[in-house]
């Protein structure tokens, strides 16, 4: 294997690049901490480069030729966690495309917290949503807190960057698109009728969905409760995924 000792190696310097998004959509890759998230990355095929810390034991599942011995500093400039990682991974960007058939779909218009993201993209990929789509003003799906959040679901769902005007607009060609919103108008969730296929827009953590977003949707609707006025997106989106799906007429 390969030996890295200084923090200051050309190939750590420009991949330490990764932490900036900007850098992350040049390279179309980024970094991925942990063996869970390694593991994923391999299974998926898009692992480039494994860093691995030398005073470690190497697992049986580690491909030798793709592998850097390094020290304890390497890893540290690559990380962004608090605690010294022992392996870290160089991964490729999925190549994603529309699938030719939708069935759910999830169109998340500015959610900025790259924690509700990675939460809504791991909820989405456990309720057998078909896509998400991320308008312009999203977080990152590929920056370490979603990916932390996502828990690997970024590699088994497409995940896709959309005008929401003309996706919503194609979308209703072919299902309902139901915003989440409290509007005076709004269906309890309880009361919803959807369809086998739908699609779901869920709207930013501080101001909702976009009101000219909503007016192009299906109709609107809303999760029942007894205290609060609105939940976390996250909790929201997840609710409403996991309903949407077991109320399907």
């Amino acid at each position: 294997m390969k030996r890295i000792e200084s923090a200051k190696n050309n190939t750590v310097k420009e991949l330490s690049k990764l932490h900036r998004k900007k850098e992350r959509d040049r390279q179309q890759r980024f970094l991925v901490e942990g063996e869970h998230m390694v593991q994923e990355a391999l299974e998926a095929g898009l692992l480039e480069t494994l860093f691995i810390l030398d005073t470690h034991d190497i697992p049986d599942w580690v491909p030798e030729s793709a592998s850097v011995i390094c020290t304890q500093p390497v890893l540290n400039r690559l990380s962004l966690q608090e605690s010294d990682p022992w392996i870290i991974g160089a991964v490729r960007k999925p190549n994603c495309h529309i699938p030719a058939a939708l069935q759910r779909v999830l169109l998340l218009d500015d959610v900025q917290d790259p924690g509700n993201l990675g939460t809504l993209i791991r909820s989405a990929c456990s309720f057998g949503i078909s896509a998400v789509y991320c308008t312009s003003h999203c977080a990152d799906p590929f920056g370490p807190k979603a990916l932390q959040a996502s828990q690997g679901a970024v590699f088994h769902i497409p995940v896709l960057p959309c005008d929401p005007d003309t996706r919503i607009r194609e979308l209703k060609q072919d299902m309902p698109v139901f915003a989440a919103a409290l509007h005076h108008e709004s269906i309890p969730l309880a009361d919803l009728k959807a369809p086998s296929r739908w699609a779901l827009v869920l709207g930013n953590e501080g101001q909702g969905i976009r009101e000219e977003l909503i007016r192009l949707c299906t109709d609107t609707v809303y999760i029942e409760m007894d205290a609060f006025e609105s939940l976390n997106v996250a909790v929201a989106g997840s609710i409403l995924m996991y309903c949407l799906r077991h109320q399907a007429i």
